[in-house]
């Protein structure tokens, strides 16, 4: 699964795997934000593979959560949606807006492929399989923003919201839309400190 062929979601304890997390979600989701220290906790489980400083708002909604690594200091606003039947690797200093997804899995384009099937041991499954996503340190990926299998997003990055990312993102660019296309490079011009009518 993890190396993006046709896997089966039944076998390998994979269903095992996925409900514990979809439990641990529940859990995460039903404790209140103030309950900090219970939080952390449940994160421990969910989602080891994190940088110090990780907060999400939640709801959230994994399908492994082992599979997924955030940098220090991630921020993820209410909403947030990770499908990593791959790898999902997040850098530094990245802020989620809400209603984010980040969704590894694909699937067969005809149904002769995709429909489910009786496996030889009598459960019924279907063929899936999916691609890794990559996102750099110090990204700002704005609201109901959706990144697919294979996307890379480079450093530095902000992605417009209601934006589609499904290929490479260069590092340092503000893109945006649908599907998600490189609008113009970010530099000093955009400092904040420069725009006087904000202060």
């Amino acid at each position: 699964m993890l190396a993006g062929k046709i896997y089966d979601p039944h076998d390998g304890g994979l269903r095992e795997l996925s409900s514990r997390a979809h439990a641990l979600c529940l859990k995460y989701n039903s404790t209140p934000d103030t309950r900090f220290k219970k939080r952390e906790k449940i994160l421990d489980k969910l989602l080891p593979n994190r940088g110090e400083g990780t907060y999400l708002q939640g709801p959230v909604h994994f399908d492994y959560g082992v599979f997924t690594t955030v940098g220090k200091n991630f921020y993820a606003n209410f909403n947030l949606t990770v499908l990593d039947t791959c790898p999902v690797t997040i850098g530094d200093n990245v802020f989620f807006g809400p209603n984010v997804s980040v969704l590894t899995p694909l699937h067969p384009l005809r149904f002769e492929d995709r429909n489910p099937y009786t496996h030889e041991k009598g459960y019924i499954t279907d063929k899936e399989y999916g691609a890794p996503i990559t996102i750099g340190d110090n990204c700002w990926i704005a609201g109901n923003v959706t990144i697919l299998a294979g996307a890379k997003i480079g450093s530095g990055c902000v992605i417009g919201a209601g934006s589609v990312v499904s290929g490479e993102i260069p590092e340092n660019t503000l893109a945006y839309g649908v599907p998600c296309r490189l609008v113009r490079k970010i530099t000093a011009k955009d400092a904040i400190s420069l725009k006087k009518e904000l202060f």
